[in-house]
């Protein structure tokens, strides 16, 4: 197991991408090292714990896994929420600011996943971070071509973790993970007032 999720972070990590979106993982800029640990070290805790759930999001955002690597997570999270995450693991900061930056839609995904008792393994239709044009602390919606790269990243997800179970939040995660013909359960995405529609949807499939 460790050497498939070396080789699927590796592969991240020389992913060539299109104009407005970053690569957090690429050798490009000497943070991404430590963005590509943290990756690395979630993905292996995840092989201990066997999720048999894989929940599916957009994109990464710029005050969440663009900052740290790991899916649905921000800089805050990765250092305070003790469930999963913390120094005490071996996760670091790949900046470091006056400031530990949150991001919402990770702190709802997280509450929620803690709260009843959740495990899943997460990541993105897109797993690099789409931006406005001239803007790189933004966040767009991938477009169809974004959604394509992603598609050999999403399968190896599957693949590796013998997921049995997939949970898309959100339009474009449906819309990928129908285009490659797997069944999956939707969910609301937590963002722009989705929470109680998120936490709600995800009730239900528990």
């Amino acid at each position: 197991m460790d050497k498939l999720v070396r080789a699927f972070v590796e592969e991240l990590a020389t992913t060539v991408v299109p104009p407005n979106v970053y690569n957090q993982y690429s050798y490009e800029c000497p943070e991404n090292s430590v963005r590509r640990e943290n990756l690395l070290i979630y993905l292996q805790q995840m092989s201990i714990l066997r999720p048999k759930v894989l929940l599916v999001g957009e994109a990464p955002g710029y005050r969440g896994c663009r900052c740290t690597g790991v899916p649905f997570t921000s800089d805050h999270l990765l250092m305070k929420n003790k469930d999963l995450f913390g120094e005490e693991k071996g996760y670091k900061l790949a900046s470091k600011g006056d400031k530990l930056l949150k991001e919402a839609t990770a702190t709802i995904i997280w509450e929620t996943l803690v709260k009843y008792n959740f495990t899943v393994l997460s990541w993105n239709a897109f797993p690099f971070h789409p931006y406005k044009n001239g803007n790189c602390e933004s966040n767009r919606a991938p477009i169809k071509k974004e959604l394509i790269i992603g598609e050999k990243s999403l399968l190896k997800m599957i693949e590796i973790f013998h997921i049995e179970k997939v949970i898309a939040m959100g339009n474009k995660a449906e819309e990928s993970l129908t285009k490659l013909g797997i069944v999956c359960e939707k969910v609301r995405h937590p963002a722009q007032g989705g929470k109680n529609k998120f936490i709600e949807g995800m009730c239900q499939l528990k």
